[in-house]
């Protein structure tokens, strides 16, 4: 388990870092500058707790799955992004975006988080033996 969380959370990394990139350029900012925080490393981690519901799930239509992956992804965002908001350090604030929920999750996300859940899916979850 400690080695999925280690490779959960660099994917999270990796992940952000294109995202947050890629964001950069269609503002642009041809250096495609990417941000992310040390902060996220444990929480990409904890991802590998969603291993057991993928090994409930693995039969289920991937529309299905990916959807549930969105609601729980948005639990965990919203949970910790009030735990960090509290102690001040959250690194993400969604208050100017369009569709926030108390500027802690952005709903026009579900797509971003819907492929992030299948890519952790295929990545890391199929892979680990646990």
């Amino acid at each position: 388990m400690l080695r999925g969380f280690f490779l959960c959370g660099i994917i999270g990394w990796i992940m952000e870092v294109v995202w947050t990139g890629i964001w950069s350029l269609i503002n642009g900012n041809l250096k495609m500058v990417s941000t992310t925080s040390l902060i996220m490393f444990p929480i990409y981690g904890m991802a590998v707790l969603l291993k057991p519901l993928y090994d409930v799930m693995i039969d289920m239509p991937i529309f299905l799955r990916g959807g549930i992956y969105v609601i729980f992804i948005f639990t965990a965002e919203y949970f910790f992004g009030v735990i960090l908001t509290k102690m001040g350090v959250c690194p993400w604030n969604y208050s100017g975006a369009k569709f926030n929920v108390n500027g802690l999750i952005r709903l026009d996300y579900a797509p971003a988080w819907f492929a992030a859940g299948l890519i952790f899916e295929t990545l890391v979850y199929a892979k680990i033996h646990l």
